[in-house]
């Protein structure tokens, strides 16, 4: 049974979690540390549209966001779902365990069962509500 009373606290700490490895991913490393160009480059060299870089980059830092400040949770965890699906796939020629050369597929993997788990608990406590933003009166609810 799931305890209501903690339950909102349990995904507030999942979807800040998630948020913050996404900035981390996204803002930090493929945009401050390798820029732009870099990543753009990187994804070329993997066989991908270099743009794709770009896309991927500015998708995980606005999920990040997004996350963090509980803005559409669970639509924003369902649309980050193909951009780990994507990591996946790419790591999964090297094996298990994250720790081995170029990675393995099993920390990507992980993320998109997080997420999914996100997408079906909602938001949780402490999020802004857009049903909010809009104007509607509801009370924001975890399920």
């Amino acid at each position: 049974m799931l305890d209501s009373r903690t339950a909102p606290y349990a995904a507030l700490l999942l979807r800040v979690s998630l948020g913050v490895m996404f900035l981390a991913h996204g803002f930090l490393m493929k945009i401050l540390t390798f820029g732009l160009t870099g990543t753009m480059g990187y994804f070329g060299s993997l066989g991908f549209p270099p743009v794709l870089g770009a896309v991927v980059a500015l998708a995980e830092t606005a999920a990040g966001i997004a996350l963090v400040l509980g803005i559409w949770t669970r639509l924003v965890s369902l649309l980050a779902v193909p951009i780990l699906i994507g990591a996946t796939l790419q790591h999964i020629g090297n094996g298990w365990v994250f720790s081995r050369p170029g990675g393995g597929w099993e920390f990507p993997a992980f993320w998109i069962a997080a997420l999914l788990v996100q997408a079906g608990l909602g938001a949780g406590a402490w999020a802004l509500v857009p049903a909010r933003l809009i104007g509607r009166n509801r009370r924001p609810q975890l399920a």
